[in-house]
């Protein structure tokens, strides 16, 4: 348990396979009551009984007197032995409390002079990504990291793994004071964390004069223009490394290394198209999304909710926020032919034309790498209101309890008591197609038999059950797929096309092709923080030339 029961949530529901808390009664695990401060009322009989053990040993404990020597103090044994201090030291029965004070004074008195010459680093989060970050970081014995998650489990068998490193139990939602107290000792905080979180972490970094590094778009945090995390960063002299993963992280040094080249070389680059996934390996896709998931659907659904924009052929598209629209803008790729791909634009790739320099381009898109059909199964489920991410009153946690089918019904205002064959075809008229029917029905969601696992809303919990369902197995891979097309003019006025391909496999007793792509990029951006290679302070991305330098031959030590 993470956090105790309240009179409000008397009970919590522990899944033991997935080390996860639940405010629930229905689904697979335990229920718990975890209290931490007993009711002051106790039963009379209780009381006089204890009253009766203890009223033969007042007399003595009233005469004590700490004005006396301790030896004089004329009690029967039971009392004496029981008094802990008097005339201001420890009493003889526990003086050995002072050879414990002692031995941790020395032990912190070292721990202390090893800290001095040492830098603490500060990782939250201990999923798949963690790893990686935390074994690149310990190969330094002059780093010393703590790994804060709200899974104890998690933190602590990553702590175990590698030296210098401590484990903490974490939420910092619900105690943020705590968080702030670990990053002000700390040198450099890494935020593995989704990126909503991002922000509150951000924020303590710079009242604490912490540099910080994410994975993530530096847009997180420059959405909100009020925030000011750039200018804010500058005047605490912080530096704040955004974007150091795969996408983004990876895709900005290929591209970067190439756009250097051509502008050295007196050329311009006239296009940009990059698009990047991470998929499971094809023989372990099979499944309607054919897609697994080694962390939390839920980013990955919200991603498909976004809106996107982009320049092509000279053109600015924009395409709306809500994902069906996005979803049926995907395009279909084979500049690998052994893969059935497919693409769709992702968020805005406008404001790169700036951060790359390469404004006179007319072509400038970045975009998602899947296997085809995935777009077309989340249409369903966006059409049939699965990927809805307000709440809905049906998956209330303290509501009555509800199974797929039941919430299938009341989506498609349905009866709960119609036949399944009746339901399924409002089913394949509301999502357009049998296909998507079928898909709906693989993914487990007509189930009549299991409660569902309510997350208030209809994206956060459908995320929940797919997190168990799709997720990868053992001895199962996953794969990273990125594709940069860039065309070239140079000055003679010929034309040049140029593609960059990555390809990384998992290892499937080891690390997944993910966390490898996003974690160490995101350890060697901190640890040249730490080595103060990185001086620009703000906000800041791996797009400068230094930069490039530094990161690229790193990368290319790890292969």
């Amino acid at each position: 348990m993470s956090e105790c029961t309240t009179i409000d949530k008397p009970f919590c529901l522990y899944d033991a396979n997935q080390h996860t808390n639940t405010e629930s009664f229905a689904g697979p695990g335990v229920l718990v009551c975890s209290i931490d401060n007993m009711p002051a009322q106790l039963p009379r009989e209780a009381t006089d009984f204890f009253g009766a053990l203890l009223l033969p040993y007042i007399p003595d404990m009233i005469i004590s007197d700490a004005t006396q020597p301790f030896e004089a103090y004329n009690a029967r044994p039971v009392v004496k032995n029981a008094v802990i201090a008097t005339n201001n030291k420890l009493a003889p029965s526990f003086e050995y409390i002072e050879e414990l004070r002692n031995s941790k004074k020395k032990s912190n008195s070292k721990a202390m002079s090893v800290d001095q010459s040492s830098k603490k680093v500060l990782v939250l989060g201990a999923g798949y990504v963690a790893s990686p970050v935390v074994e690149y970081l310990s190969r330094d014995s002059n780093v010393r990291i703590t790994v804060a998650s709200a899974l104890r489990d998690e933190a602590e068998q990553l702590a175990q793994k590698h030296q210098n490193t401590d484990a903490v139990c974490l939420d910092i939602q619900r105690r943020p004071e705590e968080l702030a107290k670990l990053i002000q000792e700390h040198d450099l905080c890494i935020s593995l964390l989704p990126y909503g979180l991002h922000g509150k972490v951000a924020d303590l970094c710079i009242a604490h004069h912490v540099n910080m590094v994410t994975a993530s778009y530096s847009n997180v945090l420059t959405a909100n223009p009020d925030a000011s995390y750039h200018q804010r960063a500058v005047d605490a002299d912080v530096t704040i490394l955004n974007e150091m993963g795969l996408d983004p992280g990876i895709d900005h040094l290929l591209a970067m290394e190439c756009f250097d080249e051509v502008k050295e070389l007196g050329g311009k680059v006239t296009s940009f198209r990059s698009f990047c996934g991470g998929l499971p390996a094809p023989e372990f896709s099979d499944n309607p999304l054919r897609y697994k998931f080694s962390w939390n659907p839920r980013g990955v659904f919200l991603a498909a909710l976004n809106g996107a924009r982009f320049i092509d052929n000279g053109k600015i598209v924009e395409i709306p926020p809500g994902g069906v629209d996005l979803m049926e803008s995907v395009k279909p790729f084979d500049f690998l032919p052994g893969f059935n791909l497919e693409g769709y634009s992702n968020r805005d790739s406008l404001h790169y034309l700036k951060e790359y320099g390469i404004e006179g381009a007319t072509t400038c898109m970045r975009g998602t790498l899947r296997y085809k059909g995935y777009t077309d199964c989340l249409i369903g489920l966006m059409k049939l209101g699965m990927l809805q991410p307000t709440p809905h009153p049906a998956l209330h946690p303290d509501g009555p309890d509800v199974t797929w089918r039941k919430l299938i019904a009341i989506l498609t205002n349905q009866s709960s008591n119609n036949l399944l064959e009746n339901l399924k075809r409002s089913v394949a008229e509301k999502v357009g197609s049998l296909e998507r029917l079928q898909a709906v029905e693989q993914l487990g969601l007509f189930d009549n038999t299991t409660p569902v696992i309510k997350h208030n809303t209809p994206l956060d919990t459908l995320a929940h059950h797919l997190a168990k369902t799709l997720t990868y197995e053992k001895n199962e891979r996953d794969l990273v797929i990125l594709r940069h097309d860039i065309g070239i003019t140079w000055p003679n006025n010929t034309k040049e096309s140029r593609e960059i391909t990555l390809v990384v496999y998992g290892e499937p007793n080891g690390y997944t092709a993910m966390a490898k792509t996003v974690g160490y990029p995101a350890a060697i951006g901190a640890k040249m923080l730490l080595d103060k290679e990185i001086q620009r302070k703000g906000l800041v991305m791996p797009l400068s030339k230094v930069t490039l330098r530094m990161v690229t031959p790193n990368l290319l030590q790890l292969n």
